[in-house]
Formats: structure tokens, C-alpha cells, sequence
């Protein structure tokens, strides 16, 4: 493929967080954040586009810039840090969501299933959390975790890589809705149909009047690839998933070297 290297600074800069801009300890930098700031400081717009739900971004508000919002839940919510709430979503009907979950579980009767909804967090009793699930916590049958729009579906599989995982849920879904991941271990991602970090990322360009050839964007996993194939200017860390290595423009150094710190002090 032809490689295209950003030559002037970009007006948008689009990230991941986890395995991307964000060390294998949880930890962001402080090469990085000042490498952010000062790329916000220079005029252009900063934008955290992750799986996470907006609980985990609270911490990272100093990073969001001065409009105040993130891309989060796989581009499933666009989300104001600051104020703590949704300001505009595209959630799975709750329908589909139940049709797909049966559908998943008819086929792999070992899986588990939670969700995140705009502001809350659920999952069956026996689904094994990787992180301390929220003291609101919602814990129940499948029946009542879908019975209101979600923002995503969680599939954890007890011992599947997420690769493999994915490649077994793709068919059973087909286009009713949107599954990739994110690279967490045995778990795949569902989304409403349509829904994906670009197309929510190029909906809060275009309010800013910005189009994808001033965008640059960096990633490490199979969910950021449509935001980069978006992207003016597409990124991967060196750690990257594999596909993301082959599709990229440019590969940087990985997230534990600060990739995303050493293309912005470049640039700007």
C-alpha cells in the first residue's frame, strides 16, 4: 500500500486509549500528556475515541480539551467528560440485542453476556469481570439486561481468544448489528448496527467543519479500524493487532513507548 506521513499538523487528532495512548500498566505518560496538551495548545482539536464506557473516562478529563467530550462505548455515545452525560447515542434495540444473545448462546452455550447501557452496567451472575464491576451493578437474566436500549454487548467466552471468538459470532449476527473487539482477552464487542468509532468520529468532524484529510488517527485493535481507514492519516503502535499493522500508513513505537507522544512532537 502507499503510505501517507502527515506533513503539516493535523486540526484533528483522533486516539484510542488502552493499548494505544495509554501503557500496558494503565498509566498515560507524562511525555504523552504534554505532548497532547501542547498539540491543543498549537489550535488543533483533541479526541479520545475508545471502548470504554464513560465511567472509566472521568479520570482522563483533563485531557478532553476545551470541548469537553469523548467518543466512547466503541462510538456508541458521544459523551461530555465534564458535565458526565450523553450528549448524543445510537444504541442497540433491545430486540435485536435479545435475538443476537440467543442466537450467540444457541451456538456457544459457554459464553456469558453484560452490558452497558448510557449509564449503567449489568451482567449475568456468572459473567467473570476482568476489572470490579460498579457498586450499581445490575445483575440479572439476559431477559432483563436487554430489556432497555444498550450502548454495547458484552460476549466473554471462558478461555476463546477474541479472534477466534469473533470469527464464530460474525455469522450468527450478520448485519444486525456491529461486533468486532478491542483486544480484551475472550471477549467480543457488539454494537448497534452502523454504529463504529468513525462514523461518530467523522459526525463530531463534520460539526466541527473539519473533514477526514485534516484527521489523523491512532489505534492498536480491530475496532479502530474504520476510524482509520477514515482518518486522513492513520497511525498503529508497534503493538498493534496485525491487521491494524497492515492496513496502517504509518507504524509508530508502541504504546509503551509513547507512540502517540513521539508522532505529535514531531508534528507540532
Amino acid at each position: 500500500m502507499t503510505h501517507r506521513r502527515a506533513v503539516r499538523p493535523p486540526r484533528l487528532i483522533a486516539t484510542d486509549l488502552d493499548g494505544t495512548l495509554v501503557r500496558s500498566d494503565g498509566s498515560i505518560a507524562p511525555r504523552t500528556k504534554t505532548a497532547v496538551l501542547a498539540a491543543q495548545e498549537a489550535g488543533s482539536v483533541f479526541v479520545m475515541v475508545t471502548a470504554r464506557p464513560p465511567r472509566w473516562l472521568h479520570d482522563l478529563a483533563d485531557l478532553v480539551g476545551a470541548h469537553g467530550v469523548a467518543i466512547v462505548a466503541n462510538g456508541a455515545i458521544l459523551y461530555d467528560v465534564v458535565q458526565r452525560k450523553a450528549i448524543r447515542t445510537a444504541l442497540i434495540d433491545p430486540v435485536i440485542a435479545l435475538e443476537v444473545a440467543q442466537a450467540i448462546r444457541t451456538e456457544i452455550p459457554e459464553v456469558e453476556f453484560a452490558i452497558e447501557r448510557s449509564n449503567r452496567y449489568g451482567q449475568e451472575p456468572n459473567y467473570l469481570n476482568r476489572w470490579p464491576a460498579p457498586a450499581d451493578t445490575l445483575i440479572a437474566g439476559l431477559e432483563v439486561l436487554l430489556s432497555e436500549p444498550a450502548a454495547k454487548l458484552l460476549v466473554r467466552h471462558p478461555s476463546w481468544h477474541s479472534d477466534d471468538l469473533l470469527a464464530k459470532i460474525q455469522p450468527l449476527v450478520g448485519e444486525r448489528v456491529a461486533a468486532s473487539h478491542s483486544g480484551g482477552h475472550s471477549l467480543v464487542e457488539i454494537s448497534a448496527s452502523g454504529v463504529s468509532k468513525a462514523a461518530m468520529l467523522a459526525d463530531f468532524a463534520a460539526e466541527l467543519g473539519i473533514v477526514a484529510a485534516e484527521t489523523i488517527a491512532f489505534g492498536d485493535s480491530l475496532n479502530d479500524l474504520p476510524m482509520l481507514a477514515w482518518a486522513g492519516t492513520s497511525y498503529g503502535v508497534a503493538n498493534a493487532h496485525t491487521e491494524v499493522l497492515a492496513m496502517v500508513d504509518v507504524i509508530c513505537p508502541s504504546n509503551d513507548e509513547d507512540g502517540v507522544a513521539t508522532v505529535l512532537e514531531e508534528l507540532f
